[in-house]
């Protein structure tokens, strides 16, 4: 039986807080002022609106403070972030999934993984998809790629079924060549899930698995011509990745082909291709790019500044930075990025490494704090300059701001040392590494190569080989080692295992064979001859030669007097292959007449240029002159290197040497009598001098290109900074140890020859690292064969 009663009446339950604060007309309009505040960017006006509805007695609402934490996201405002983490602690309301989200995101943003992960752990329940997404991107945000693959999984797990910002963001974790197979593995669970062609930001995470995870430019291009959309970041991520990639011509393409379907480019755009201009050939398209960055009113800006900077840095014919310092100088604002592509540009450029350091003491004057990549640069430019002094003062600034234990800065300070001749500093730099990657093991190889101690590299070559794997810089830094000593025996054992690990096809490793082969042919003929075969066959196979490849083989050419050859060679660069010959090349071409005795032609090739040549050039004919006693040219040389750099020592004919003795450097000039020892070091070259006579050395002095009798040219000879050194280093150095000696021109004939039969009058070891080579002199024999 249905019993009909009446309903018992209402409880009354009165209005919560919440209620009454909602309905409050104050509040609403505090937090309407709140919202426009923070939605504008105006961060601090907002905390004061928060504050003001906390005075007030109202507690500000979960809405208020999503609103806020969104905008510090997007404004990277992270300390007033952190503030409002702190408010919202402290307040009686506790957080709901969206600000909890909200926290993950900014914490992630910031770095500050730990912080994020504790807050995704303490939701529970309260996760959901977005908490998943953003805790998978925190991880791949900082660096933890495999915690942002096993999250993944994890929430796979859970019963969470991935949304395209998923997929995005554990495919961009795995965008390197140790996950790029998980990469792959994923890529397939988003073409089943549809992702794939329906999503933007799925398409750019896949562009980026191939382009960085395999740099497989081709299977990138597919997935950007599958997409259904492609906007202006679609486009500026593949023309980036194919400027990175060294498909410079590939870049420029799809960048005009964007233009011509109605994209307007932006400051990433236009770095992107400004890019791939600084390749040779492309040098008059970035100039015009450079006219299309003032029109559209970016040239202010840091980012595209930057790639302007890199680009005139990199594509000058004439070597020359002015263009890039015209760039840099008008720029109104510099951070570390301006700063450390100005200075990188200086240092890579050669022959401007001083300056490079002198922009480095502007920069830290101005309180702009250095990066890794410019204490990179800046070790670089030390190791170049073979001023390790100078290196280890730049170096404690880098461990000052902690940034020591980076590996580039790390790997440059070991190059510094490898490259002043400092081994045993560079071995413990290198022993001290934490974290060895290859490239560490690379440049000791190279080092140990370079300083004629190729055992040792061969040693590491062993242990890189078993522990890390070895890659194409390993073996052409191997080659080098084998050229240096004119150790072609052991050049040709590397040459079958490039061939058994099937990297042949390596341009730098071609580029070493070519110069290995070129250099010891001066023992053997036969293998300057090899050099210009595996040239030709390097064409027939296909592989495109660059700057670096002719420079090789006109040397080779240059050494066994090949000089139509290296006409034919020369003119192909430019013809063939499109490539503008640089001041190397020049020099080579001058080397090559000069050798040959064609002084005469080589100062009509010079004339020829399109171009005034720089004072590598003229020193090359200098040279020349020298070694075939042509006063008349050396003379006209030595004005022209005068005219082109008034400081050059070479045109003066007054170089300079140095050596380390008794944990000092000691540095010695022509004609030096200041040094402290200096009547000792003299009765010791005279007591040399003697000796050497008797057992055949000869005075070569044709190569004093002053008119004074020939007694007195002898005495000039004999007043050379290497004599010099080499005389204090025999005072000053055991019997036992190497004489270490470092030149900045190349060392004259004379004193290279009368090293030789020092050697064997001593019974010394003699290493002299000239502004050419090292010389490893022993026994009265040269490493370099008598060719430097």
């Amino acid at each position: 039986m249905i019993t009909l009663s009446l309903p018992s009446p209402a409880k009354f339950i009165p209005p919560s807080s919440k209620s009454r604060r909602i309905r409050n007309p104050d509040f609403e309009a505090l937090k309407d002022t709140l919202i426009r505040q923070a939605n504008g960017g105006n961060l601090k006006q907002a905390i004061s609106t928060l504050d003001q509805i906390s005075q007030m007695g109202f507690n500000p609402d979960l809405t208020s403070y999503t609103v806020l934490l969104k905008s510090c996201i997007r404004t990277r405002n992270f300390q007033i972030g952190q503030l409002l983490h702190s408010k919202l602690n402290d307040s009686p309301i506790q957080p709901d999934t969206i600000v909890l989200n909200s926290l993950i995101s900014l914490y992630s943003k910031m770095g500050s993984w730990e912080t994020a992960e504790k807050i995704f752990e303490s939701m529970g329940e309260k996760r959901d998809l977005v908490s998943w997404s953003a805790m998978i991107s925190c991880y791949a945000h900082c660096g933890m790629e495999l915690e942002s693959v096993f999250t993944f999984y994890d929430m796979v797990e859970f019963g969470e079924y991935p949304n395209q910002f998923c997929f995005s963001a554990v495919i961009q974790a795995c965008c390197s060549a140790e996950l790029g197979w998980v990469g792959l593995a994923i890529f397939g669970f988003a073409i089943k899930t549809g992702y794939f062609e329906s999503d933007v930001c799925v398409g750019c995470a896949l562009i980026d698995l191939f382009a960085k995870g395999f740099s497989d430019l081709r299977s990138a291009k597919k997935v950007f011509d599958r997409m259904p959309e492609r906007n202006l970041v679609t486009w500026t991520l593949m023309i980036t990745r194919f400027s990175q990639l060294g498909a410079s011509k590939d870049a420029v393409r799809l960048f005009l082909e964007m233009v011509s379907e109605g994209f307007v480019p932006d400051r990433f755009t236009f770095s992107g291709v400004l890019s791939a201009c600084a390749e040779p050939g492309l040098s008059a398209l970035g100039r015009q790019l450079h006219g299309g960055v003032i029109k559209s009113r970016l040239s202010a800006d840091v980012c595209v500044g930057c790639s302007l900077v890199d680009m005139y840095a990199k594509s000058t014919m004439d070597g020359s930075m002015d263009d890039s310092r015209k760039v840099f100088d008008r720029m109104a604002d510099h951070n570390v990025m301006s700063w450390t592509a100005i200075i990188t540009g200086y240092v890579q450029r050669g022959h401007y490494d001083m300056e490079a350091i002198k922009l480095y003491c502007r920069m830290i004057d101005g309180l702009v704090k250095p990066n890794h990549f410019t204490f990179s640069s800046l070790l670089k430019a030390c190791g170049n300059l073979s001023n390790p002094a100078i290196g280890e003062q730049i170096y404690n600034h880098a461990v000052k701001l902690g940034l020591a234990s980076v590996n580039c800065v790390a790997n440059s300070l070991i190059s510094m040392y490898a490259k002043s001749g400092r081994m045993e500093e560079a071995r413990k730099a290198f022993e001290l590494l934490f974290e060895k990657n290859l490239a560490s093991y690379n440049i000791i190889v190279d080092g140990c190569s370079k300083s004629l101690d190729s055992a040792e590299a061969f040693e590491l070559f062993s242990h890189i080989d078993s522990e890390v794997g070895v890659d194409a810089f390993t073996f052409a830094s191997l080659l080098s080692g084998a050229a240096s000593v004119g150790a072609v025996g052991k050049g040709e054992q590397i040459h079958s295992r490039v061939l058994k690990a099937g990297i042949q096809s390596s341009q730098s490793v071609c580029n070493a064979l070519i110069s290995m082969y070129s250099r010891c042919g001066f023992a053997k003929h036969g293998f300057a001859h090899r050099a210009v075969e595996l040239f030709n066959q390097m064409l027939e196979d296909g592989i495109k030669p660059n700057e670096v490849t002719y420079i090789a083989v006109l040397s080779a050419c240059s050494h066994v007097g090949l000089v139509d050859e290296g006409w034919k060679y020369f003119d192909s660069m430019s013809i063939d292959h499109g490539i503008t010959p640089r001041m190397e090349h020049y020099a080579c071409m001058v080397d090559l007449l000069g050798r040959s005795g064609s002084l005469e032609k080589a100062v009509q090739f010079i004339k020829s240029l399109p171009l005034n040549v720089d004072a590598l050039v003229w020193r090359t004919l200098l040279g020349a002159c020298q070694v075939h006693g042509n006063l008349q040219l050396g003379k006209y040389a030595s004005e022209m290197i005068l005219e082109q750099e008034p400081n050059d020592p070479a045109a003066h004919e007054a170089g300079c040497s140095w050596m380390e003795a008794e944990n000092s450097v000691h540095k010695f000039y022509v004609g030096d009598t200041k040094h402290p020892k200096a009547k000792e070091i003299y009765e010791k070259l005279n007591k040399v001098a003697l000796k050497i006579k008797e057992i055949g050395y000869v005075p070569n002095t044709d190569l004093v290109l002053h008119e004074v009798e020939d007694e007195q040219k002898e005495q000039y000879l004999f007043q050379h900074s290497e004599k010099i050194a080499l005389a204090f280093g025999l005072i000053s150095t055991s019997k036992q140890k190497p004489i270490r000696i470092f030149k900045n021109l190349r060392v004259c004939g004379d004193c290279h020859n009368a090293m030789k039969f020092i050697s064997v009058a001593e019974g010394r070891e003699i290493i002299i690292r000239d502004s050419n080579r090292f010389h490893h002199i022993k026994d009265g024999l040269c490493s370099c064969n008598d060719y430097w």
